[in-house]
């Protein structure tokens, strides 16, 4: 109960920061805006395909998460409370309280990006249930893997969004060929079955990179 309090705490603290300063979500609904109304009025009415909209969708999702979740460590080494985090809670407890709010984020975010898209660009939505399971399990795991990269940068000092970017193409290849293929396959109207194997590869991209950042944590964070 202590450790649930401890995260808990956590998740609060950045949830009442982000309502107070509205950094991340003003910068990234703008953002997603911005990028929406470039992409509609670049095609004009030229028809796009399943595989375009959907890739369109989540190059966006990536971006916007990329320059808003760097920031949740980053508050932390400019306001100088790092130090009062390592006293009074584990570094367990910072992490899971960080990706609960990061997952909050990006979930935010995905929903947002896919309505924005849905009504700007017509999407034509088959199977809706699969593609908010895909939304789902790509926003998991897209925080899991930013969480860890955000503190690492953090430390470092060089917590900038350009460079989380560059970090993140490598490590979310998997992801992103999985997220793709599945939300085609959600506009196309097929069944839960028929996305099977890539929504077992969401689920299993999320546990590793959650499980190697809960391990990797403590050396990120003390170091």
């Amino acid at each position: 109960m202590n450790w649930l309090a401890g995260a808990w705490a956590v998740f609060k603290k950045d949830l009442r920061l982000e309502l107070r300063s509205r950094y991340a979500l003003s910068t990234l609904l703008l953002f997603v805006l911005a990028v929406t109304l470039v992409v509609l009025f670049g095609i004009g009415d030229a028809p796009l395909t399943g595989e375009v909209e959907t890739t369109l969708l989540w190059v966006v999702v990536l971006f916007a998460a990329a320059l808003g979740l760097g920031r949740a460590f980053v508050y932390e080494e400019e306001q100088g409370t790092v130090l009062l985090l390592r006293l009074h809670t584990r570094p367990s407890m910072v992490y899971a309280g960080k990706l609960l709010f990061n997952t909050l984020l990006v979930g935010a975010l995905t929903l947002v990006t896919a309505g924005a898209f849905w009504l700007m660009l017509g999407l034509e939505v088959g199977a809706p249930g699969l593609l908010l399971a895909v939304l789902a399990l790509g926003a998991l795991g897209l925080a899991g893997a930013t969480t860890l990269l955000g503190a690492l940068l953090a430390r470092a000092g060089t917590g900038g969004g350009a460079l989380l970017t560059v970090l993140l193409f490598p490590l979310l290849t998997p992801l992103l060929v999985s997220v793709v293929s599945a939300s085609q396959k959600a506009l196309a109207g097929v069944a839960f079955a028929a996305a099977r194997e890539e929504l077992l590869t969401l689920v299993g991209f999320a546990g590793v990179t959650i499980t190697a950042s809960v391990l990797l944590f403590d050396y990120v964070w003390e170091e």
